[in-house]
């Protein structure tokens, strides 16, 4: 991976042609002046990005990156695809763009906490250490503004297709891979007939018994763990679903991702909780706005459990 550590810090080296490209350093004036239409937050977790490869949507992170203030910032897995660039490398200079981004909040005060997944497990072997102001972490736990320990984890470990056999795994990485082509074809010409956004993947994860057990199976197993942990709730990624629920007492997040869902999970001052949805934008005409949806959360029970859990990592109220 040292084709991106080195693209992130000299953006021009990410050009194909070698020539100039903008970057993602805006002049203070033009901040200063997008500051009112800015969301404030205390605590933004976002994962399953996937930069490195076609199917990432680097663009609109960039622009909710943008769009986004907040004390700290959990990189929750899946932010770099090794698995893609190993079989071929993929880096345009959206992708770059997107890691200026999240360094320069980093140098602007953000705390960015990166908590390694499966596609960018090369990350694990610098657990502990810190690059250019980013923390990499294993596993983290966040105390919300309104006291509950939400135990932060990509959830990779919890997959048994990861853990028993995973050149399975690689393969239907792949064959979402080609599914993800295919709904860029179609989507193309749904585009051209003014209709709006339709995701396959999504249907058919909805549509297949084996696919909705599984997510069910993942959540239930995650949530289970953090009861053990003694935590209130868990937050991860890993499976690209979106969600916000309670699992026998216990909070569980998912902070879906950024190749087709397009949502981050927040936490506002008070420890409120929402997920941000920007796939709306996906389907509207160039130029047209649309606000971020929300979805209400549950307040679960304290889990009883104490079982000692990682270093806290908190922000300040």
């Amino acid at each position: 991976m040292a084709e991106v550590a080195r693209a992130a810090r000299d953006p021009a080296s990410a050009s194909a042609g070698g020539g100039p490209r903008p970057r993602d350093e805006e002049d203070d004036g033009d901040e200063a002046a997008a500051h009112a239409g800015r969301l404030r937050v205390r605590t933004v977790f976002i994962s399953d990005t996937h930069l490195g490869t076609p199917g990432c949507q680097a663009r609109a992170l960039l622009e909710f990156l943008r769009d986004v203030e907040c004390e700290t910032l959990y990189l929750v897995g899946d932010i770099i695809d090794g698995w893609q660039l190993k079989r071929s490398w993929y880096w345009p200079q959206a992708h770059n763009d997107v890691l200026q981004k999240l360094l320069r909040k980093a140098r602007k005060g953000t705390r960015v906490i990166f908590v390694p997944g499966n596609h960018d497990e090369f990350a694990r072997r610098y657990v502990a250490h810190t690059f250019g102001g980013v923390e990499v972490m294993d596993e983290a736990i966040h105390l919300t503004a309104d006291g509950r320990r939400l135990w932060v984890t990509h959830g990779d470990h919890f997959d048994g297709v990861i853990q028993c056999a995973k050149w399975l795994a690689y393969l239907g990485d792949m064959a979402y891979e080609a599914v993800l082509k295919i709904n860029h074809r179609f989507n193309s010409i749904r585009a051209r007939m003014g209709l709006p956004y339709w995701s396959l993947s999504r249907y058919l994860k909805g549509k297949v018994k084996r696919a909705v057990n599984y997510i069910s199976d993942f959540e239930g197993a995650v949530a289970a763990e953090a009861r053990k942990r003694g935590a209130d709730g868990v937050v991860c990624g890993h499976i690209h679903h979106a969600e916000i629920r309670d699992i026998d007492g216990v909070l569980y997040c998912n902070d879906g991702d950024w190749v087709e869902s397009l949502t981050a999970l927040v936490e506002h001052a008070d420890g409120r909780l929402e997920i941000i949805d920007r796939s709306a934008r996906m389907s509207l005409s160039p130029g047209a706005t649309a606000e971020a949806g929300t979805v209400p959360v549950p307040v679960p029970d304290a889990a009883a459990a104490t079982r000692t859990a990682p270093a806290e990592t908190t922000a300040s109220a």
